[in-house]
């Protein structure tokens, strides 16, 4: 085989590796934030299961809608965590 292609492939898969870990690394930065998201700015699915993507939202700050947010600062904005939003709708 060549010893180029081979080179080349093994520092890919480092590259590619390097930039999976910095991708986990940001998730782990960011939390789900319930109840912030304004129409149409919700980053996913909701609690209800009533839509599976984003920005389908119908209301401001519904509380079983949710955006990422930086970690530790859904408090700050007036959000919930899950267990808290979930409480909320059942209500």
């Amino acid at each position: 085989m060549n010893q180029r292609l081979i080179v080349s492939s093994a520092l890919a898969s480092v590259l590619a590796l390097g930039l999976v870990g910095q991708v986990a690394a940001q998730a782990k930065e960011k939390e789900k934030c319930y109840g912030i998201a304004k129409a149409g700015q919700n980053d996913c699915a909701n609690l209800a299961g009533t839509h599976s993507c984003a920005g389908q939202n119908k209301v401001d700050n519904d509380p079983g809608e949710w955006k990422y947010v930086a970690k530790g600062t859904c408090k700050d904005m007036k959000g919930m965590n899950e267990a808290e939003a979930k409480a909320k709708s059942k209500k």
